[in-house]
């Protein structure tokens, strides 16, 4: 028997919502799981490579053994109902940008635990699911618009069960996503962060993170403008973005754009805007970054309302 899954990618935080909020995105891994017949041959894993050419020199760190993360995340569900794996080849087809800040870990470990318990006769319901790929990735902000789809609000509780809710995202508000072509590993944009931060901050995006929820409610444009501002991750990851800080300037003063984040640990980038010219947008983002030397792929998305579907 074999499973196909295609999940979206995610962009998390925006802004303030750090390891809470994410949103899915119309860019897919596709992930599928074959029990084989051979007895003895354990795990084999094999990568193919999407649209984005640039990144098929990093699927040779990605571990092709019982290492890999999208094993790992099959193994948990499987040890949940007291099996083990048996033989699997799993086949990743990734189109997501890898370490981009774009869910692609997130992609693989929703596809993975998925297409393996439809394999198992769907044992585990959508909460237990949310649950260990909430373990495997550490926090809930990609992988729960990965399963859900659209803009989700996520909290891992102290027993390990995640609450969330969605949130409707204005049909008139534009995402432009900067995709710079170089790596940033989140273990790199973690190590940059404080183990400690001021009260003040923490207080700063508690308030930021309630004006963002409200204004998406009520499609606020002037109070989310305000609201899309963070103290807690952006200003320590900056130094690791060369022209991050140039390109959130430029748009500052843009009446129509309403802000400019960091996608997830980065280094990608999200431009909020209303009725604002792409073109214009992807000139700017373009001109900063190739005097830095650094290509990017600007793309005009909507967010994905529908999460991961077993083909």
């Amino acid at each position: 028997m074999k499973v196909s899954v295609k999940v979206p990618a995610s962009s998390a935080n925006l802004g303030p919502g750090f390891d809470c909020l994410g949103m899915a995105l119309p860019i897919y891994n596709i992930i599928t799981i074959e029990e084989t017949v051979i007895p003895g041959t354990g795990v084999e894993i094999n990568m193919l490579a999407g649209d984005e050419a640039f990144d098929e020199i990093a699927f040779d760190d990605i571990p092709k053994d019982e290492n890999n993360i999208v094993y790992k995340a099959v193994e948990m569900l499987y040890n949940s109902i007291g099996q083990v794996p048996s033989e699997l080849k799993i086949t990743i087809q990734s189109q997501i940008p890898i370490t981009r800040g774009l869910g692609s870990s997130s992609a693989v470990i929703v596809g993975g635990l998925m297409a393996a318990n439809k394999l198992l006769g769907s044992p585990a319901d959508e909460a237990a699911l949310l649950a260990i790929a909430t373990e495997v990735e550490g926090h809930p902000d990609n992988v729960a618009p990965a399963i859900l789809g659209g803009v989700v609000l996520a909290s891992q509780e102290e027993d390990g069960t995640v609450s969330y809710f969605k949130l409707d995202w204005p049909d008139d508000w534009d995402i432009t996503v900067c995709i710079p072509d170089f790596q940033l590993p989140t273990e790199i944009a973690r190590s940059v962060l404080p183990k400690e931060v001021p009260m003040q901050d923490a207080i700063y995006n508690a308030k930021h993170l309630a004006m963002l929820v409200q204004a998406l409610n009520t499609k606020d444009e002037k109070l989310m403008r305000k609201a899309l501002k963070d103290k807690l991750h952006q200003p320590y990851r900056e130094k690791l973005v060369p022209g991050m800080k140039e390109i959130m300037d430029a748009f500052t003063h843009e009446d129509r754009v309403l802000g400019c984040v960091l996608s997830g640990a980065g280094p990608s980038m999200l431009i909020i805007s209303h009725k604002y010219d792409v073109d214009k947008i992807k000139n700017v983002v373009t001109d900063i970054w190739e005097k830095q030397n650094i290509k990017v792929d600007v793309r005009s998305l909507k967010v994905e309302e529908q999460g991961a579907v077993v083909e």
